[in-house]
């Protein structure tokens, strides 16, 4: 560790260094909650004395018979502070099932859950569990652009209030860091595709030390040590357990298959099979129980292997010596004298909570969160930094954007103002503005994953889906702009639009609208569905279909109506063809093409035909294109607003 001193770290209570962890102090299943009260003074978890679930049941629809399906039986379970608990089964088991519920999350799609979730013997409601707690996800949520540190700094800014000073938060911040080993990559970013930066184990360790930073009482870790080989499992599990004991944190984790060394680290295991419980309680009180109920375990086996084989039914079958042997299991532990005594230990805690009254009641316990206004600013923050870093998020964006401009700029060169061009400027203002929006499908998996540390954050109550649409939307607008700009001056002048600043002006305005109107559907579809794949060609497919009934591949008095009135008229491109075309046209003459002296030909019919000229103002008729370019753009706006709200109703109901 890197900080070996008995000096505690500042962002726990005080502890005093002589007295022993709370878990070396419940070294047998006997309850001791009278105790812990008569010495709660030298506990720095002061709080949270211990954790338990009571009759916890899960159940889902059958998708075939529609009947209720147990995952979770009647599980039972009591932590105490200092205390690190493996659950363990085989796959399928209702380990993630288990935490999930035991957390107030979730369980399972479509769940739902009965039972009591305790906290020092009394009933905890969801709000407040997740004040008290913070639960790490299987798989990181961390944005791959940032430094170890300002991880941290933005952790700490999502979940401290604004009382808490600068001082003290980076002090916070910097002690985490160092007791989780990692001072020396503290300036390293955690690691994009393109740029490498920390290890797997090193991951683990930030994700699990930026939710400590708001000094959580009970922590929920689900497979934390998914995707790590044995040495680094030892590594990260132990420095969690070192943080648990000195702090006497509660720690309850989800844990597959871990090595014999990494699972001696837990003070005790929940073993599960088929959802019902086959073991509770000490690790070291295990091996003597399976082997009084008949399944002794041979010398210099792995435990861990060694129960989990016990419990296994992959490959079972009703009536089989598998099937029989895990309900013997479960069966014999149901009757057994440890479960009965796990039964005692929670009704005690109960009984405590009623009647003593140096239990704190949790039910009081005021939030420590920032105000609502500092989360967007902190959101923002680290989204520019993300942005300006990530070459995914927008700087491919520019060079691809950057790519379109040089090459529409090198076809359409320095197109003339007689009629043989004025199809070629059409065609040069649906390409630019179409393709534009089309290109847009590029911030998908940029989006995504924002969407996937949101889902993160928002589970441990951090960051709300309002904060979130907010930063999103006003940390793009400087980047979709600075793209609309680099792509317009090459692209404007070397096509040879109408050379005017106020002409330029608009061309780049109907861009911009175009792109942040193009990036508010990317970002509904993939709220919607945040899958790539689905996200990426959904958003095509509407792109496609934009370009379609905008009015420049099928005229409007061509146009099927059920197209016209269903989707030309919510359709952004449609709005934007016509104020660029406007912009394009209405000032501008064409000459037609002359037959002989004093006899022309002219594509369009205007009033100056005779004088071989053609006003652009017979191009917009012809096209059916008004003069409504305030209303264009409000309508623009509109719609821009309208993907934001959708996306962030979304949001609401579903993450």
């Amino acid at each position: 560790m890197a900080s070996s001193s008995n000096e505690q770290p500042p962002y726990f209570a005080p502890i005093l260094n002589s007295e022993a962890s709370a878990a070396e102090k419940h070294h047998s299943y006997e309850p001791d909650l009278e105790l812990n009260h008569v010495q709660s003074s030298h506990l720095v978890n002061d709080i949270v004395r211990c954790f338990a679930w009571d009759s916890l049941k899960v159940e889902v629809k059958d998708r075939a018979t529609k009947k209720p399906l147990s995952i979770l039986s009647d599980s039972k379970g009591i932590i105490h502070g200092g205390e690190m608990l493996a659950i363990m089964g085989p796959s399928g088991s209702g380990k993630t099932t288990l935490l999930n519920a035991i957390a107030h999350r979730t369980a399972a799609a479509g769940a739902t859950t009965t039972g009591d979730i305790l906290a020092n013997g009394k009933k905890i409601s969801w709000q407040n569990l997740r004040q008290l707690s913070s639960y790490v996800e299987q798989e990181d949520a961390l944005i791959g652009s940032l430094t170890v540190r300002e991880t941290m700094q933005f952790a700490a800014g999502l979940a401290l209030s604004s009382s808490t000073s600068k001082a003290e938060r980076m002090r916070r911040v910097d002690d985490l860091i160092a007791n989780f080993g990692l001072q020396e990559q503290k300036h390293t970013i955690v690691g994009t595709p393109i740029k490498k930066g920390l290890s797997g184990g090193q991951k683990k360790r930030l994700s699990v030390a930026s939710r400590l930073v708001t000094d959580p009482k009970i922590l929920f870790l689900d497979e934390p040590t998914s995707g790590l080989d044995s040495t680094l499992s030892f590594e990260v599990i132990n420095y969690i357990k070192d943080i648990a004991k000195r702090h006497n944190l509660i720690v309850i984790a989800s844990i597959h298959q871990p090595s014999s060394s990494t699972f001696k680290l837990f003070d005790k295991v929940a073993l599960l099979s088929k959802g019902r419980s086959c073991y509770f309680g000490l690790l070291s009180d295990a091996h003597g129980y399976f082997s009084s109920i008949g399944y002794e375990m041979p010398p210099e086996t792995n435990a861990a292997e060694f129960y989990l084989d016990l419990i296994n039914t992959d490959l079972a079958k009703e009536g089989d010596e598998i099937f029989a042997r895990v309900q013997d299991i479960t069966q014999k532990w149901a009757d057994s004298p440890l479960s009965h005594r796990l039964e005692s230990e929670i009704e005690k805690s109960i009984s405590a909570a009623k009647t003593s009254a140096h239990i704190p009641d949790l039910s009081k316990i005021k939030s420590n969160k920032p105000k609502v206004w500092a989360i967007p600013l902190v959101l923002l923050q680290r989204s520019w930094i993300k942005a300006y870093r990530d070459i995914v998020a927008y700087w491919m964006r520019i060079i691809m954007y950057l790519g379109l401009a040089i090459l529409m700029g090198t076809v359409f060169l320095r197109l003339s103002t007689t009629q043989e061009d004025i199809q070629p400027y059409i065609n040069a203002i649906f390409f630019g503005s179409a393709f534009m929006s089309f290109m847009a499908v590029a911030y998908v998996p940029a989006f995504l994953e924002d969407l996937h540390t949101y889902s993160k954050e928002r589970a441990n109550g951090l960051v709300g889906p309002f904060a979130f649409s907010v930063s999103n939307f006003l940390i793009g607008l400087p980047f979709l702009f600075i793209i609309t700009l680099l792509f317009s001056i090459p692209a404007y002048f070397l096509i040879n639009f109408r050379q005017s600043g106020t002409a330029f002006i608009m061309f780049v305005l109907w861009l911009f609208l175009d792109l942040v109107a193009a990036e508010a559907l990317v970002v509904l579809v993939s709220v919607i569905f945040p899958v790539f794949v689905v996200a990426l060609a959904l958003a095509a497919f509407l792109n496609g279909l934009w370009m379609c009934v905008d009015g420049f591949l099928v005229p409007m008095n061509v146009l099927n109506p059920f197209w016209k009135y269903v989707f030309h008229y919510i359709d952004y491109q449609a709005y934007v063809f016509q104020g660029m075309m406007v912009n394009e046209f209405k000032s501008r003459t064409y000459d037609c093409a002359q037959t002989s002296p004093g006899q022309y030909h002219c594509m369009y019919p205007s009033d100056l035909n005779v004088e071989g000229k053609i006003r652009g103002t017979a191009i917009l008729d012809n096209f059916q294109i008004g003069r409504a370019e305030k209303t264009w753009v409000g309508i623009i706006i509109g719609i821009i607003a309208g993907y934001r709200v959708l996306a962030y109703l979304v949001l609401r109901l579903r993450h």
